[in-house]
């Protein structure tokens, strides 16, 4: 009997042992499972802020209407051929994101930007959402007749099951407003979508805005529905004219894109300074905003993604930059910008 005592406390203890492991395990998997990712059109990987972004360029867009855009026409190896020697130029200087803003029914072509990944290495981030901006023009009708949460379930989806019947997937949310506040109902509705989209998967909402006229109302949105503003990115700030509405920008957590540098150098540079003598720094994201393949033109003319190194990053050095406070600007902000998570705000803080 007393054999059997002994027995069956063993085994017990055994099972509390066996038990602690899988507790243990689990716990290790939940961590790992916790870590930002970055997911671009060939997966999904941890977040490195040391590997250089540029967080706001395009590839390829179509302006003829979201009534009259037809991807399919578009020769793929003739736009490759076309942009490589753009991207063989970024090898200098060791870009490795390169995110593409181009949102659906504007020329987002997920298999182009996936067959451009591969022939160069770098890591080509896309998007799921819709672009509001410019009245409407580039929204399918659908987007009239359907609800927030039955346009944030179809972003959703292209984020958990791939895009086009594809196996790629959005890396973060693009959507884009008229500058005006109030924004006009079908803006509105794209804004509800992107925090819904947010909520459920975790991707950066970065919105083509302007001026911060149009910004104030979108942050207000977001925010009703409990999405803190570290989620959003102020698409095309450099086009506000009062530095002052930056400051009140980074306060609220939002991230602020600097995102003209291939059309406004010394602009630009004025606003990283004033970012940098009023403690903002780690909120700006730069970029070029270049490229612009268009396929309703003959002629193209592709503006080049390297002012930042070429030009950019001298002037800087010359007013006192830091290759510390460069770094800042072109990796570790990025990276946290587009690491994939869910960002809530506090119950007592959402806007009633």
């Amino acid at each position: 009997m007393a054999y059997l005592i002994e027995l069956k406390a063993s085994i017990i203890m055994k099972l509390k042992y066996l038990a602690l492991f899988f507790i243990v395990l689990g716990y290790g998997c939940s961590l790992k499972t916790q870590q930002p990712l970055i997911q671009d059109v060939k997966g999904v990987h941890p977040v490195d802020t040391n590997q250089i972004w540029l967080s706001h360029e395009h590839i390829l867009v179509d302006f003829i209407g979201a009534d009259s855009i037809q991807p399919q026409s578009w020769n793929h190896d003739t736009i490759i051929n076309k942009v490589i020697p753009y991207f063989e130029e970024l090898k200098e200087f060791r870009v490795k994101y390169f995110v593409d803003a181009t949102p659906n029914f504007l020329g987002r072509d997920v298999l182009l930007l996936e067959k451009i990944a591969n022939k160069t290495g770098i890591r080509i981030i896309t998007n799921t959402g819709l672009y509001g901006a410019r009245n409407n023009k580039y929204i399918p009708k659908y987007i009239h007749e359907i609800t927030a949460k039955n346009l944030a379930e179809k972003w959703i989806n292209e984020y958990e099951n791939g895009i086009d019947k594809t196996s790629i997937k959005p890396g973060f949310i693009k959507i884009g407003v008229d500058n005006t506040n109030p924004l006009d109902t079908i803006q509105q509705k794209l804004v509800k979508a992107a925090a819904l989209t947010h909520l459920k998967t975790g991707l950066t909402i970065a919105s083509h805005t302007g001026e911060g006229k149009g910004l104030w109302p979108q942050l207000k949105i977001i925010k009703e529905m409990g999405v803190s503003p570290e989620s959003f990115i102020w698409v095309h700030a450099y086009q506000e004219n009062n530095n002052e509405n930056y400051l009140k920008a980074a306060e609220m957590g939002c991230w602020i894109s600097l995102d003209g540098l291939g059309w406004e150098l010394e602009k630009h540079i004025e606003k990283i300074l004033f970012a940098k003598r009023n403690g903002i720094l780690d909120k700006i994201l730069i970029s070029h905003d270049s490229g612009w393949y268009d396929p309703q033109k003959e002629n193209q003319t592709i503006k080049p993604y390297t002012n930042i190194f070429k030009e950019l990053y001298p002037k800087l050095k010359s007013n006192g930059f830091t290759d510390d406070e460069f770094k800042l600007l072109m990796s570790v902000n990025p990276s946290k910008a587009f690491a994939i998570g869910v960002r809530k705000l506090p119950l007592d803080k959402n806007v009633k």
